[in-house]
């Protein structure tokens, strides 16, 4: 599993553990006030409990951070997760009573509050990480966002790389197979059901009809025929290179005109790593947080419109309420994608109808005044609001709040190579061609957007697309 990976899972869960502790004090102040025996029952208006209640978070959060080591959470056993709590929310409460000796306020705060807030933090967070504990261990690779990768070669340096990822289970890796220089070998058994899937004439082919992230070089590289050629092309679409190196490889990637390169310790593999999307960097991490977190805020208030827009289609045409169509996502993996129903039920069968009317020039189809559009689907489409059940897909995971569109599987098909590398990340609600004319860009012009998006991401680069959404959605400029 990669470091980034490792960070956007524990900053969630310490995030999480802070949470439980401030639900914990609330619930232990409302306990002792109101519901305690009458001898016991009630609390003094000084000192004021809300700051008490904000210096707990910001200790229990800083103690958190300094004394758990969550990235190592899912390879502890029970007793030592139940341990590291108790030391940490020990440490933690320690230090609020000395802080609010030093203030001179611990003499007004109630001792049996302290008490029973201590108690119930330590077993509400022991019990709920003892939860969290079974859920990981029983779903880490869904959880940790199993990556597909390729390797290549089948002899003893692919052996090390397949035993390196497969001795742990937490790796977060699945590996496909293996390519051979040798036609011989194929189908032979490299490590423990990893067999070799064909020769590296079938490599592009892979690499373009499958959802790989990664390729691993295991094989030395001045024995693979058009290696530099097999470089760029992985560079081109957007796939992650991995290569286990020698002295070949540093003279072929010396100067990528794309990737990034670095040397990684990858499973104990030291590794020359070429990789042309940011999906690495610790920001993705923070925008993959804010897409579960404000994702489910908004469906939370939104949900009142929703149930308002599922009404006035049923009312105004036949067929569902949603429609869902197969996309491609995150290096081509294929989604349902949700959208409110806009058009007639047999709106894709009347496409072929309506071809020579197409707009656009490329495998995108669009058409300004298109006859399948329903009544409410045209107000729909004007306001944006038919692209609002896709929330569900960001809270899924299949997409982001900002990326490129995702596309049709029979679209992806007909791109140029470098035109594929728009897949290498996560798919968007908005993105820059939604902000900067939409239909009045061509196809070229539109995947050069997704492409200068990708190369100069930022989470600044988001929030003013973000932004300039809000913006476009208010001129009513849907189409």
């Amino acid at each position: 599993m990669i470091r980034g990976e490792k960070y956007l899972i524990s900053r969630t869960h310490l995030l999480l553990d802070v949470i439980i502790t401030a639900l914990v004090f609330i619930f232990a102040y409302h306990l002792k006030k109101y519901y305690l025996p009458e001898p016991i029952r009630g609390l003094a208006v000084e000192p004021n409990y809300y700051i008490i209640l904000l210096m707990a978070i910001i200790i229990w959060y800083i103690s958190f951070r300094l004394f758990r080591n969550y990235e190592s959470f899912h390879q502890m056993g029970l007793y030592d997760v139940s341990l590291n709590i108790a030391k940490s929310a020990t440490i933690s409460m320690v230090i609020l009573i000395c802080i609010l000796y030093l203030l001179k306020s611990a003499e007004g705060v109630s001792r049996i509050f302290f008490t029973t807030f201590y108690i119930l933090d330590l077993f509400t967070l022991i019990i709920s990480n003892c939860i969290i504990h079974y859920l990981v261990s029983r779903n880490y690779k869904i959880l940790y966002h199993l990556k597909n990768i390729l390797i290549i070669g089948s002899r003893e340096r692919a052996s090390d790389a397949i035993r390196s990822l497969t001795q742990s289970k937490f790796s977060g890796y699945n590996i496909i197979g293996c390519l051979e220089i040798d036609e011989n070998f194929v189908e032979k058994e490299v490590y423990h059901g990893i067999k070799t899937i064909g020769t590296m004439d079938d490599f592009f082919k892979i690499l373009q009809d499958n959802a790989i992230d990664e390729v691993i070089f295991a094989a030395p590289t001045n024995l693979i025929k058009d290696f530099e050629q097999q470089i760029v092309f992985a560079e081109k679409i957007g796939i992650t290179v991995r290569i286990i190196p020698d002295w070949q490889a540093y003279k072929t990637i010396r100067n990528p005109k794309i990737a990034r390169v670095s040397l990684e310790d990858f499973f104990g593999l030291h590794t020359l790593t070429l990789s042309t999307s940011p999906i690495y960097k610790r920001g993705i991490f923070r925008k993959n947080i804010f897409d579960i977190i404000f994702s489910a805020i908004l469906l939370s208030f939104l949900f009142p419109i929703f149930i308002l827009i599922a009404i006035a289609i049923k009312l105004t045409s036949k067929g569902p309420v949603l429609f869902k169509q197969v996309r491609s996502g995150l290096n081509g993996r294929e989604f349902t994608f949700y959208k409110f129903r806009t058009m007639v039920t047999n709106a894709e069968g009347l496409r072929d109808t309506l071809e020579r009317d197409n707009e656009m020039d490329s495998p995108v189809f669009k058409i300004t005044n298109d006859p399948r559009v329903t009544l409410i689907g045209k107000f729909l489409r004007k306001t944006s609001l038919d692209e609002l059940p896709q929330l569900f897909n960001i809270l899924k995971g299949e997409m982001s709040f900002v990326g490129p569109r995702p596309p049709i599987p029979a679209e992806v098909k007909k791109y140029e190579i470098w035109q594929m590398r728009r897949l290498s990340m996560k798919p968007g609600l908005t993105c820059l061609w939604q902000v900067n004319g939409r239909n009045k860009i061509n196809f070229n012009d539109w995947m050069t957007l997704d492409l200068k998006y990708i190369d100069n991401w930022s989470l600044w680069l988001d929030l003013k697309i973000f932004l300039k959404t809000f913006y476009v959605v208010l001129k009513g400029g849907g189409q």
